[in-house]
């Protein structure tokens, strides 16, 4: 797979890096940080596009004030025609209108061991969305990137601090990545006005990459000379040591998730069955490819049979599945694992990574077979 993330840490006897824990709990500024932030209810993959409220979020610091009245848009930097928009003038350019499924890169990162302590998500950070805006390529072609110009820093009009380093929220894209087609200035989900939360009244979206490239709450776009080393340009890649330079966390590792079947237990969402037949069904998407296959297991993963699928939802989101699974009584553990064109699948086991990131190992679900009809 094409990640970078090295094999699991989970039985080293070293000394633990900084920011790692050996135990499962997470800590109180964890449980604060899950509480400005939260993953998409797993029953929320019945739908093709994630209801706004129920799509993954995450803010590293504060939600911005915004006042799209006032609100500019500058490309500067090493372009032959800086521009300045308003949000008048974006919304008067050609608009378009892209479903993409967007996933935050440490989704998983609890199921890791040792953990890596952060935003503590269990597998549930992803949601599919109706994203409106203009294409970002007019625009820089409009500005012009001159010959010298490697990589365009998005910058967003949140800032904080984070390990003692206090800035905006910063990412950069090499130049022909951010060319791409469908890569947009959003100022619409699902068909109304951006919630704050999602980054009002502008964000980046880049299809295909890990939520934390697009940009929320979108200032400026500046061209550079040279690779861009903003903090959360390299707090995003993969490493196993803190002093490793490690490789950069960019595309989506192929995932697939099911509709956990029957009904839940409060407290542990284990899952209760009664024996019979059951269609379970779920979705699956990559960055790196379509996805071509979807397998189910019964028995925790030592054999898997196919899943039927159904079709993307856009060339950007991801694509349903359906199993058709025999019930019988007594406890199991269903599996379900996706792999793409680009001959990418997801492994058992999670690899280990000091962020956490592209932790894309199966999904388990524990369910109890009752034996009543």
């Amino acid at each position: 797979m094409a990640t970078g993330a090295a094999v699991s840490r989970g039985t080293d006897p070293e000394p633990l890096p900084d920011g790692v824990s050996s135990s499962s709990e997470v800590s109180l500024d964890e449980l604060q940080l899950s509480q400005r932030n939260h993953g998409m209810h797993l029953e929320g993959l019945r739908y093709d596009v994630t209801p706004a409220g129920m799509h993954y979020l995450l803010i590293h610091f504060d939600v911005p004030e915004a006042d799209e009245a006032s609100w500019k848009l500058s490309v500067d930097g090493l372009v032959r025609n800086p521009i300045e928009l308003s949000m008048a003038d974006l919304r008067s350019r050609p608009s378009v209108t892209t479903t993409v499924t967007m996933e935050c890169a440490g989704n998983g990162r609890a199921r890791l061991s040792p953990r890596p302590i952060s935003q503590p998500w269990l597998g549930e950070a992803v949601g599919t969305a109706e994203w409106t805006g203009t294409p970002l390529r007019p625009l820089l072609e409009e500005a012009g990137p001159l010959d010298g110009a490697v990589e365009l820093v998005f910058a967003g009009a949140d800032r904080g601090i984070h390990k003692e380093v206090e800035h905006d929220y910063e990412r950069s894209l090499p130049i022909a990545d951010a060319l791409g087609d469908e890569v947009l200035l959003a100022y619409e989900m699902n068909g109304d006005p951006l919630p704050p939360q999602h980054g009002f009244p502008l964000r980046l979206v880049v299809p295909c990459w890990y939520g934390m490239t697009s940009v929320k709450w979108l200032t400026r776009i500046t061209a550079v000379r040279e690779p861009f080393e903003g903090f959360q340009q390299l707090a995003y890649r993969y490493r196993q040591e803190p002093e490793d330079d490690g490789t950069p966390v960019t595309r989506m590792d192929p995932r697939s998730l099911m509709i956990p079947p029957g009904i839940p237990d409060f407290m542990t969402r284990s899952r209760i069955v009664d024996r019979g037949r059951h269609v379970l069904r779920g979705r699956a998407w990559s960055g790196w490819g379509a996805i071509e296959r979807v397998e189910v297991s019964e028995d925790g993963g030592s054999t898997w049979a196919s899943a039927e699928l159904g079709d993307a939802v856009s060339p950007y989101a991801w694509r349903s599945w359906s199993f058709d699974w025999d019930a019988r009584p007594g406890v199991v553990e269903l599996c379900c694992r996706a792999a793409d064109t680009a001959g990418n699948e997801q492994p058992l086991e999670p690899s280990w990574n000091l962020g956490g990131f592209s932790n894309n190992a199966v999904q388990r679900v524990s369910v109890e077979v009752r034996a009543r009809a």
